[in-house]
C-alpha cells in the first residue's frame, strides 16, 4: 500500500501528511490536525438524495460492474438518464467496460464517503474505480491552507475506503476540474490536485489531470468545454476526459467487449417526477 494512504490507515483517517503549498512534495509532513468535515462521512438528508441512494444500492447490488465512477454532479451527469446526450456518449464511450456510474449532485467528500460507508460500493468488486470529486468543498471562495489540507484529506479518505472495499481495484484519481463560477478559487485547486498527484503509486492508485485541455495557462475555460454555468462540462469537456481515459482502460481492462453488462443507469429521481 501507498505510504500516504497506509499512514491514513494507521490513524484512522484523522490525519494526512500532506503539504499545502504547490512549491513542496506533497509526502512533506505538516502538523497533524483534528478531523474536519471533509473527511467524515455526512448524510445528504433531503428526500431526493435519500431515494437517489436506495436507486444506487439496488444498481450496486445487481453486480456486473468492472468501472466504478463515483464523484459529484460532474461524474453523474455523464451517464444519467436526465442527460440523454450525456448518457449517449457514455454507453459509446464505456460499453463493453461495464461502467457503472456512481456520481451524485452537490455531494461534498464527506457526502461521498457516508455512501461508500453505507453500501454503495459493498460486493461490487470492480476492476477500476475513476474519482472525480472535491469541486463542490473548494466552492466558490478561496481557501486558505488549512481548506486546502481539509479538503486532501477528504479526497485522500475516499482513496482509502476504496481501496478497503475493492482492494483489486486500480483507483484513477481526475484532478479538480478548472471551474470559471469564480475563477478566484482556480489557485486553491492547482494546489489541491498537487497534493492529490502524490497519493498515487502509479500502480494501484493513478493520477489523472486534463486540465490543460480544459482551460488555458491561466485557467480560462477554453471555448464549448463547459456549459454557461462555467463549472458543469459540455460534451466537449466530457471527451476530453474521455480520450484521457480510454488508453488508461484498455491498459487495465482490454479493449473493449462486444457486449456490457453493467446495470442500466439511474438518474435524478426529482427529474423523473417531472
Amino acid at each position: 500500500m501507498n505510504r500516504r494512504l497506509g499512514h491514513v490507515a494507521a490513524v484512522g483517517l484523522t490525519t494526512l501528511l500532506v503539504t499545502t503549498s504547490v512549491t513542496r512534495s506533497a509526502a512533506q509532513a505538516v502538523t497533524p490536525v483534528a478531523p474536519t468535515a471533509a473527511d467524515r462521512p455526512a448524510p445528504r438528508t433531503d428526500g431526493n438524495s435519500t431515494i437517489a441512494h436506495e436507486q444506487l444500492l439496488a444498481k450496486a447490488g445487481r453486480g456486473g460492474i468492472d468501472v466504478y465512477f463515483l464523484g459529484d454532479s460532474i461524474t453523474r451527469r455523464w451517464g444519467a438518464t436526465d442527460y440523454p446526450q450525456l448518457l449517449e456518449h457514455w454507453r459509446r464511450t464505456f460499453y463493453g467496460w461495464n461502467a457503472g456510474n456512481f456520481g451524485w449532485g452537490a455531494d461534498r467528500t464527506e457526502n461521498i464517503l457516508w455512501r461508500l460507508d453505507n453500501g454503495e460500493l459493498d460486493g461490487v468488486n470492480p476492476k477500476v474505480i475513476v474519482l472525480l470529486a472535491g469541486t463542490n468543498n473548494v466552492g466558490t471562495r478561496p481557501g486558505g491552507d488549512a481548506a486546502i489540507a481539509e479538503i486532501t484529506r477528504g479526497l485522500a479518505a475516499i482513496v482509502y475506503l476504496c481501496r478497503t472495499k475493492a482492494p483489486d481495484a486500480t483507483i484513477i484519481v481526475t484532478g479538480i476540474f478548472p471551474r470559471n463560477d469564480s475563477p478566484s478559487v482556480l489557485p486553491a485547486i492547482i494546489r489541491i490536485n498537487a497534493n492529490l498527484a502524490a497519493l498515487a503509486d502509479g500502480r494501484r492508485v493513478r493520477y489523472l489531470n486534463v486540465n490543460e485541455q480544459l482551460a488555458d495557462a491561466q485557467g480560462l475555460l477554453r471555448d464549448g468545454m463547459m456549459n454557461p454555468d462555467k463549472l458543469h462540462p459540455a460534451l466537449p469537456g466530457y471527451q476530453v476526459w474521455a480520450d484521457a481515459l480510454t488508453p488508461l482502460l484498455t491498459e487495465l481492462l482490454g479493449p473493449p467487449a462486444a457486449t456490457d453488462h453493467a446495470p442500466p443507469p439511474t438518474g435524478d429521481p426529482s427529474a423523473a417526477a417531472r
